[in-house]
């Protein structure tokens, strides 16, 4: 993805509250060299930030006429209101390493044993996953086959088929469950009980 920053000259609380007045927002970028003061337009941030892939992939940035490389690595919300307040970009490389969220894709799972016979339903112990790797290796997602999935057996991180270079960073945990099928609550039948001999005869004795 590419968008359009231009550079910030003014700083201080003051410069970045007639940035938002003005529909800007401003930023920074850092990494590889002296950080960079920039501002964007805010709409058409807002409208990326939106997007899945402006979070967990490269983008290219285009500032002064030459185009960067960049993630996006922080961002703040005003409380209430639906305006971003600031935005983090880190520079990388072709050499960079870096550790960040990516996002999990289910697939399959309709069509798994665990629901299609046994009519369990799957639960997502996590929708995203911690990795290191290199910034041009760095996944737009990663993808879940959940196609084999039989009931009384969990998917865990081992299980997935992760690309090249990429590790996932689980801190101490060994083999951590991804999703798990659930099996049906059986459910309850009540019958109703029938009318005592008493009660009908104390109708009958109505008429």
């Amino acid at each position: 993805m590419k968008f359009v920053a231009f550079e910030r000259k003014l700083q201080g609380t003051g410069a970045s509250r007639r940035l938002r007045v003005a529909g800007k927002v401003p930023g920074i970028v850092f990494g590889a060299g002296e950080p960079t003061m920039i501002e964007l337009d805010h709409n058409a941030l807002f409208h990326a930030l939106k997007k899945e892939a402006f979070h967990s992939s490269l983008l290219d940035m285009e500032l002064n006429g030459t185009n960067t490389q960049v993630l996006l690595r922080d961002f703040q919300m005003h409380p209430y209101k639906p305006q971003v307040l600031h935005v983090d970009f880190q520079r990388v490389d072709g050499t960079t390493k870096i550790t960040k969220k990516v996002p999990l894709h289910f697939i399959g799972e309709d069509v798994s044993p665990a629901v299609k016979t046994d009519h369990c339903t799957v639960t997502h112990v996590v929708t995203e996953l911690l990795i290191t790797c290199l910034a041009k290796e760095l996944p737009e997602f990663i993808e879940v086959d959940l196609s084999n999935l039989t009931k009384g057996h969990s998917l865990h991180v081992n299980d997935i088929k992760l690309p090249a270079g990429i590790k996932v960073v689980t801190h101490g945990k060994p083999n951590p469950v991804i999703a798990t099928p659930v099996e049906p609550k059986a459910e309850e039948i009540v019958v109703a009980a029938a009318p005592a001999a008493d009660d009908k005869k104390g109708k009958k004795g109505k008429k």
